[in-house]
């Protein structure tokens, strides 16, 4: 079993930047490839972004390439959601999460393929 905490979402302004964390107990983080996803008030859960287990492939979706970057610590068992210059857009609630696959060979987008969630952390950006 995989438990995962978010922290450092906020308020903050059209430009400005937060970086989310994902901490993760149980399983062997190590080796599980961690994503990010973000839920907006009224629509379906999105993919943002994904890193594979040893933190050398990332992959992200188009609304948020060059403007937010994933990294882990595999020592702290945590994964990290820099963003950068952000939008109105990106007001949502954002969840880390994983499928607890070992050493998964395949960068996953669809939710349904994810089998651990953390409890989600707000993001609200201002105009």
């Amino acid at each position: 079993q995989v438990q995962l905490v978010e922290s450092g979402g906020g308020l903050v302004q059209a430009g400005g930047s937060l970086r989310l964390s994902c901490a993760a107990s149980g399983g062997t983080f190590s080796r599980y490839a961690m994503a990010w996803f973000r839920q907006a008030a009224g629509k379906e859960r999105e993919f943002v972004g994904t890193i594979n287990w040893s933190g050398l492939s990332t992959s992200y979706a188009d609304s948020v390439k060059g403007r937010f970057t994933i990294s882990r610590d595999n020592a702290k068992k945590t994964v990290y959601l820099e963003m950068s210059s952000l939008k109105t857009e990106d007001t949502a609630v954002y969840y880390c999460a994983t499928d607890g696959t070992l050493w998964s060979p395949t960068l996953k987008r669809l939710p349904s393929e994810y089998k651990y969630w953390g409890q989600g952390t707000q993001v609200t950006v201002s105009s």
